[in-house]
């Protein structure tokens, strides 16, 4: 599997190209455009799976994945934080961060560099659109369009998880393989959607996830990034950049406002609203998701 090392850490990817079977170690040929998929908290690059972005690859498009700091096949990120720590970042008390949003945002910013990569559209979920947020307000020169889904701006106001989800989200993972496994799919089953879920596909995803890397430490990391990296909102309004922005009505975990903020902050952007979209996206969906994502690809 690839790496590149940058920001002292190594950041492991995927380069896929029109007309190549599986991915490779880097971009290869004349293609349309790059589209960028970053991932959400404590999700891999996997995540992205081949059949979802599969449009885009038969519109002429490449396509690159990669697994952030703190997850998957990318360096791990040495930390003592804890629940305690957690919750107190999240209610405002003064924690170190290991990293912020910010650090997560140069780092992809460092794997475009590593390939030679220019001007790029960048798709985020949850987190992953957090970071894609970031980066288009820090690195708007590298960027050609923005893609949030299911994200928020980062002010306390909007996109507030419903209270009982928490405590499934912050309840500690199994070691064991099978634990972990069940953990994961009840997880998902509770903040994903409530008419589509796809409890094989999210049992087969979570053994696949397990099997490459188990490190729920990373996710804790994550989230206190999330908690101690501020709103964005400023740097939303004064984003001049193609935005999509898609979520679900149904989401539990990131609310339906913290979508419709973004559309409302950055000037010009398309609102996506699935009725029966929660916090993931069902496979019932994706035609019409990635459909979005190419017509912005196309007209940006």
């Amino acid at each position: 599997m690839p790496v590149i090392s940058a920001n002292a850490i190594d950041i492991c990817f995927e380069v896929y190209e029109p007309g190549h079977d599986g991915p490779l170690d880097g971009p290869s040929g004349t293609t349309r455009e790059t589209v960028v998929f970053v991932s959400g908290l404590g999700s891999q690059m996997i995540t992205w799976e081949p059949e979802f972005f599969a449009p885009l690859l038969d519109a002429g498009h490449r396509v690159v994945r990669f697994d952030n700091r703190d997850v998957g096949l990318s360096s791990k990120v040495d930390s003592s934080l804890t629940v305690d720590d957690l919750l107190g970042a999240l209610g405002g008390a003064p924690v170190e961060a290991p990293y912020l949003l910010s650090d997560m945002a140069a780092d992809l910013l460092a794997l475009l560099d590593a390939l030679g990569l220019d001007r790029v559209h960048v798709v985020g979920s949850s987190m992953g659109g957090m970071i894609a947020q970031t980066f288009a307000i820090e690195h708007r020169d590298r960027l050609a369009s923005l893609t949030s889904i299911m994200s928020t701006t980062g002010e306390p106001d909007v996109g507030a998880p419903d209270p009982a989800i928490l405590g499934v989200l912050l309840a500690p993972s199994p070691a064991d393989r099978d634990g972990a496994i069940e953990h994961t799919v009840t997880t998902h089953r509770a903040i994903g959607s409530p008419t589509l879920f796809d409890e094989e596909r999210a049992r087969r995803k979570a053994a696949l996830a397990y099997d490459r890397c188990h490190h729920p430490r990373g996710t804790l990391n994550q989230i206190v990034a999330i908690a101690l990296s501020g709103d964005r909102a400023a740097g939303l309004a004064a984003l001049d950049a193609p935005t999509l922005v898609i979520h679900g009505e149904a989401d539990p975990l990131v609310g339906v406002s913290g979508g419709r903020r973004t559309a409302e902050l950055v000037v010009g952007s398309t609102l996506q609203v699935h009725d029966e979209m929660g916090h993931a996206i069902p496979s019932d969906l994706w035609p019409e998701v990635t459909g979005a994502i190419a017509q912005q690809v196309a007209r940006a």
